[in-house]
């Protein structure tokens, strides 16, 4: 099983959007709140995660909406998470940015982000968000 990770393409929402759906507990964000950056890891070229980047005019980036294929069950799928994370701090540090901002709930994404050296703040926080007309 090879892995290997490429840049997001329009094209990819389809199978994203899909995901989600599949996700119960997902809600999936509309096409206008996405960024266009972001990134696809696959196996033996077949999607199996992805995330999207939000890029920043301060030294700062978001990596947000990671998701994965729910029908994805081969013994890779942290290594694959783990490479959409390294992947992604890899496109921002060539960008030039300086700090890599993630909001997270899911247990065993935050002790990857943790494993990559990534610090967690414990207490719980909440995201506000407000649709401007």
């Amino acid at each position: 099983m090879e892995l290997n990770i490429r840049k997001l393409k329009q094209g990819d929402l389809t199978f994203i959007k899909k995901w989600w759906e599949a996700w119960p507990e997902w809600v999936s964000p509309s096409d206008d709140f996405l960024p266009e950056t972001g990134v696809v890891v696959e196996n033996n070229n077949k999607p199996v995660a992805a995330g999207f980047i939000y890029l920043t005019n301060a030294k700062v980036a978001l990596l947000e909406w990671i998701i994965s294929d729910p029908e994805y069950r081969e013994g890779n799928r942290k290594q694959a998470l783990e490479l959409l994370i390294t992947g992604a701090e890899e496109i921002i540090k060539d960008l030039g940015y300086k700090y890599f901002f993630s909001i997270c709930r899911h247990k065993s994404l935050i002790e990857t982000h943790k494993k990559l050296g990534w610090h967690v703040d414990e207490k719980p926080s909440h995201e506000l968000v407000k649709i401007l007309k």
